[in-house]
């Protein structure tokens, strides 16, 4: 699936995170919501990335923007990881990939990865920004310039 462009309506989705709970796109409208996919929890680009959203995390709540996290990783993995590094925000577990290609993440059910790719959706429901290039490391700092 091709990546949503600015302006698309942001399609809703129901995950578990990785506390177990299911989440809704519907449960955040109202709020600005960082949706990033990153590839297999625990692995050096994906922390570097989940450690910078953890350290901007009260920035990003003051301009009251929810972080989501979403990669392919079952409940356990996620669970792992969020405790690990102390994760604030939910990590979606997308065991079946439908998030990730609703989200042009990957481009099969059998993919075994999630691409690294990120949406700002607006409160509204819209695609605000995508995010196609992403560089672990520096990703969580430019999304919050744009939120």
């Amino acid at each position: 699936m091709p990546m949503l462009k600015v302006g698309d309506k942001a399609p809703d989705f129901t995950a578990r995170t990785h506390r177990g709970d299911e989440v809704s796109l519907k449960d955040y409208r109202g709020k600005t919501v960082v949706l990033w996919f990153y590839p297999k929890a625990d692995t050096p680009g994906c922390t570097a990335e989940g450690c910078g959203f953890r350290d901007l995390y009260s920035d990003f709540d003051a301009r009251d923007v929810q972080v989501l996290g979403a990669s392919f990783d079952t409940v356990e993995e996620n669970r792992r990881f969020a405790e690990k590094y102390g994760y604030q925000f939910p990590l979606l577990c997308d065991t079946d990939r439908r998030v990730g290609m609703a989200y042009g993440a990957c481009d099969t059910p059998e993919a075994p990865y999630a691409r690294r790719i990120s949406y700002v959706i607006s409160p509204r429901g819209e695609i605000s920004r995508a995010y196609l290039e992403v560089s672990a490391a520096s990703h969580p700092a430019e999304v919050l310039t744009t939120v």
